[in-house]
Parts: structure tokens; sequence; C-alpha cells
């Protein structure tokens, strides 16, 4: 079934459009539901928890569209599946039993659905069921309140499954949610982002999980009065947080509505989508209602175009198209269902702003200015630490760079809406390292160690990190803005010899791979239909080099050509100095004029003459 309403593509959808998309989206599901109806297990890829937990997740997580389809009065036939799912997972004679909940458990992950459900939709998953089946329901979700926790968006998952359950009238320990709410709090930061724990990344979970879960508890709070007496200043953070982060997050989509690939859980694909419905559903609106709309129809387009289902219609695992190579351990063939986020503004009358608004979705091309509106040609972005960049349309983050396990998803140096990035796929040789966007230093030119584990903060409003990939070894690094260009500028300190390999932008190649390429002392350059990828050496004796990457490691493209920068480092001190294009549609005018390098204090200026980066 065709997922995409048949609508004039230029003309927004009716929230009747929407409605019958969620329809279709959660359809294909019904297949693979378990006979009590409590488990749905619509592939046979394994996750690091127990299967029971990854069928769990197919019951839950379509609940997050389904719950506010039936808030909004919108009909769905099977919701008699899902009161019998509910009923036998939570029933410890059943053989579709979900098991208590443990310390760390995946199903504290789906209790969050689950409780918004139970607060959005009580007359199609409660209010029909027995006193002795809710009573069962309520034992077995309350077991999350004397359970460990990860200290980071999980604790939404516990605060919206306590608020659904008081939401219904029961009695819950709130003093663990209050708890959780202050640790919360603690995460936002006065830019308006949030960190995902102490210790943790800003990423896409600011905003799909962080920002969005706290959009819903201020409105089940204060429109449903499921808490008694609720904190209005905490509620009031919540809001005014949101606001400042609308600012930046804007930035992150490009004309044509696809949003930055960058971190982890990239395979909740339009759940990217899920801030913009959130700010509707508690009546937030920090940009005009036609763009946040806008914002939030695009990317839910973009996304409906790309082959993202299986042959039967279910959502698959990857991101642009099916590929494992760039999933997390913690995915389970229904993971990408947390994407059904997107449709909390269903729960909203067909005459909120937000249903009223008229956003522009003609053609990227045709329009005079980005998203309805003029954004900046470059916007600095403090708590993730980078600067992001527009260009024809197109977005490009230039990151510091983070201390987490995932260094490709958030230690490159740049990525892109057009380009996206490559994991690696291996330990050896360099087109299974993912050295599109970063840095790799071995000691024989394959065997890289790639820029991970970065000490990454902005200076003067530039990105700067530090990287030691052995103790006798580090890299400092500042990257330079000079759209549509950059500029890495690098510090190698090494007590041994080494090779470097850098890459600029991975390009999707054609069947015919060797056409469009160009490999030259101190340059590459791959020049393919889906765009302009360019890395030239502007301080040393770097060789250049084309290598197409191992197939299904990049998170657009199946197939990737990325042009490299080899070069070998004496021990001591060098300096590399690296200017990088990426573009779908440029003139030969503009690429062949990189920033320049001026020797005398290490000066780069643009083009045209402007001072873009000095150091002494």
């Amino acid at each position: 079934m065709n997922p995409i309403p048949e609508t004039d593509p230029e003309m927004p959808w009716t929230r009747s459009d929407v409605r019958e998309l969620v329809r279709r989206l959660v359809a294909p599901l019904e297949a693979h539901a378990s006979p009590g109806g409590a488990r749905v297990r619509p592939g046979e890829t394994g996750a690091s928890f127990p299967d029971r937990d990854a069928e769990l997740e197919g019951f839950a997580r379509p609940l997050w569209g389904l719950a506010p389809l039936a808030a909004g009065g919108g009909e769905f036939e099977h919701w008699d599946r899902y009161r019998e799912g509910l009923r036998h997972g939570t029933d410890p004679t059943h053989s579709e039993y979900w098991e208590p909940i443990s310390d760390y458990s995946q199903a504290v992950v789906e209790l969050a659905p689950i409780g918004v459900a139970l607060a959005l939709a009580p007359d199609k998953l409660w209010e029909p069921l027995s006193a002795d089946d809710r009573d069962r329901i309520t034992d077995w979700i309350r077991g999350v309140e004397d359970v460990e926790i990860p200290d980071s968006n999980w604790r939404w998952f516990r605060v919206l499954a306590l608020a659904g359950l008081r939401s219904v009238g029961v009695e819950v320990k709130w003093s663990v949610a209050q708890t959780d709410l202050d640790r919360l709090e603690s995460f936002g930061r006065a830019d308006g982002w949030y960190v995902d724990g102490p210790d943790g990344a800003c990423d896409y979970y600011a905003a799909w999980e962080l920002h969005t879960d706290a959009l819903l508890y201020a409105t089940l709070a204060g429109e449903r009065g499921v808490v008694d007496a609720p904190n209005e200043d905490r509620l009031a953070g919540f809001s005014d947080r949101a606001d400042r982060f609308a600012e930046d997050f804007r930035h992150w989509f490009a004309d044509d509505g696809s949003a930055l690939p960058y971190g982890r859980s990239l395979t909740y694909r339009f759940a990217q989508a899920a801030f913009w419905g959130g700010l509707a559903v508690a009546g937030r609106n920090p940009l005009p209602w036609a763009e946040i709309r806008e914002l939030w129809e695009r990317t839910l387009r973009w996304w409906l175009d790309q082959p993202i289902f299986t042959d039967g219609g279910v959502l698959s695992l990857g991101y642009r198209y099916p590929t494992l190579k760039t999933t997390e351990t913690y995915n389970s063939p229904s993971s990408p269902y947390w994407a059904m986020k997107a449709f909390l503004p269903l729960a909203l009358p067909e005459s909120h702003p937000f249903w009223r608004a008229e956003p522009d979705l003609s053609p990227a091309d045709k329009k005079e200015s980005v998203l309805g509106r003029d954004l900046d040609h470059e916007r600095t972005m403090e708590t993730p630490a980078m600067v992001v960049t527009r260009s024809a349309g197109e977005v490009t983050a230039l990151v510091a760079g983070t201390d987490t396990h995932y260094s490709h998803k958030y230690d490159k140096f740049a990525y892109s809406t057009a380009f996206g990035f490559g994991v690696g796929s291996d330990l050896r040789g360099v087109a299974s390292a993912g050295i599109d966007g970063t840095l790799g230093l071995g000691e024989d030119g394959e065997h890289l160690r790639v820029r991970g584990n970065v000490e990454g903060w902005l200076e003067d409003g530039l990105p700067r990190s530090r990287w030691e990939p052995w103790p006798d070894v580090s890299v400092e690094s500042w990257l330079v803005p000079a759209t549509p260009w950059h500029v890495r500028v690098h510090r190698l300190e090494t007590d041994r010899p080494l090779h470097s390999v850098e890459g600029g932008f991975p390009v999707a190649r054609p069947g015919e791979a060797d056409a469009g390429r160009r490999e030259e002392e101190a340059a590459a350059v791959v020049r393919y239909p889906a765009g302009h990828s360019v890395i030239r050496d502007l301080s040393g004796d770097r060789e250049g080099e084309v290598i197409d990457q191992d197939p299904n490691t990049n998170v657009l493209h199946p197939r990737t050509a990325v042009p490299v920068l080899r070069g070998r480092h004496e021990s001591g001190t060098s300096w590399l100095v690296t200017a990088v294009l990426g573009a779908t549609e440029l003139e030969d005018s503009v690429r062949d004029r990189p920033p320049v390098l001026i020797d005398d204090g290490l000066q780069i200026k643009s083009a045209d003459g402007k001072v873009l980066f000095e150091r002494e």
C-alpha cells in the first residue's frame, strides 16, 4: 500500500490526508502481530535486548501516531487488537507476557507511548477493559517506579508512563517522576538545547525526545490535568527553552525538506519532524505557524519519497535506504516506528492554527527564500559546538566533535544534507574506514585510527578540538567556514612517523565509477551527477586520491566515492591545512577558487581577500 496521500504535491495535506497516512503506515504491521496481539515482529534481525522486548517495540511504537489520531477523532479499525495486546502482554499467565520491568530494560522505553496512549485515548485503550485487566496493567507499568534507568532521556519514558496512569485515575509514586523531572531540567542549557544526560551528546534526541516529551508533558499537565498543582515555573521553562531551540533547529533542515544526518538513531527517520508537531500540540509558535507547518510537512514529504519501506510496506532499518551497516545494536526490526511520533498534531482540532496555516510547498528551487523566510548564511550553535552553513538550499554542519562511542556519527569534521556520511565497516583499508569528512592516522597508511573520543569546543565562534589517537600523538583542529568551502587546520604533534588520510565529502557514484574523478598532486576531485566534491592541500605535499567506499556504509547512498589526501609525517610538529568543497550544483569558477593560505602567520583568506582565520 502506498502511504503517500494522493494530493497535489504543492498543496498542503489536509488533516484527513494525515489521518489516512497514519492508518496506511501502521496497516502492514497487522500481518506480523502475534495471535494474542501483544507482540509484533516485522523482521528477523536481532538487537542487543531480548526478542520479547523487540516485539514489545512493535506493539508500542505505532501508538505514537495512533493515540493522537484517536484523540483528534480519527478512526482506526484495530483498537481491539491493541486492547487485547495490552491485556495479554501484562498478564503473567499468558504466553505473550512481556515479563516484569527490570533495571535498564528496553521495556522502559516502550512505556512512554503506552502512557501517552492512556492519556490521549483512554476510551480506546483503557475504559473498555475490566477492572482486573486494569489492575494487571497498572501493576506492570508501575514496575518502572523502582528500577534503575540510564541518567538520560530515558527519564522521560518513566515520567510519561506514570503520567498516563495518573490520567486514568491510578495512584502512582509521583515523587519518582518529580525526581526525574528535576534531573531532566538540569540537562537544559541557556541556548535552548538539552544534553542527553550529564555526559551526553547534542543530537536529535534533544528534538524528538527531550523537547518533544517536555512539550507533551506540559500539555498533559496543563490541559488534561494529569498533575495536581503542576509546577508552573517548570512548565514555563520547558516552553521557553523550546522557543529558543527552535531558532537553531530550523537551520538543520534543507530547502527540499531533508534534515541533517548527524548522530545516532537515524533509523527513526521522520521522527525528525516530531519537535515541530510538539510545538503545535503545546500551542507554541516561536516561528510563524506557516513555517512550523512547512518544516513539519516538507520533512514528512521528503521522507515518504525515499526508498524506506520493505516490499510489504514495513519501515526498514537504515536511513534513506535499507542497510544494517549504519544502525546501532539497539535497533530492532520495529525500532523505526519511533517515527510515528511525528503525528502528534493529529490530536489538535481542524480549527487549530497549525492546520489552518498555509505553508509554501512549491519546489524548493522556485522559492525566493528558505522555507518562506531568510535564514542565516552561517549559524553558530554553542551547546552542540557547531557552525551550520547553508548554500544553494543545502545544509552543512562543521562540528567540533564529542567524547562518544559513535565516532563516525558525531566526530567527523562535516555533516551534510546532500552527501550524508559513512561509517566504518572493517579494521583494514581506507575503503572500509569511513574516511569521508574525517582524518585518519596510522603507521602503514592502511590500518587507520579515525578521529573519535574528541574534546571539542567553540573558540572565537569556530569549532576547535583535540584528539589523542595514541599517548604520544595529538591533533588539534580548527574548522573555518568559507561557504561553499570550508577549511580545516590541523596541528599534528607526534613522537613517531605517521601516515595520514583525510577525506572530503562522499558522493553517490554511478555504476561506471571511473569517469568524473581526478587525482593530482595536492588535490582530488569527484564530479558525478549527484554532486561535486573537492579536497585540496593548502599547506604541504600530500597527494590526492579517490576512494570507492565500502557499499551500504553511507547513510544516504548505497555506493559512494570520496576524494582524499594522503600524506606522510615525520616525528615532531606538522601543520596541515585543507580546503574542502561539497555541492550538488556549482559553477566551475566557484569550484576552482578555494580559500588560500598565506604562510606568514598561518593566515587563511577567502578568494575575495577576506581574512577567515589567523593564528600565530
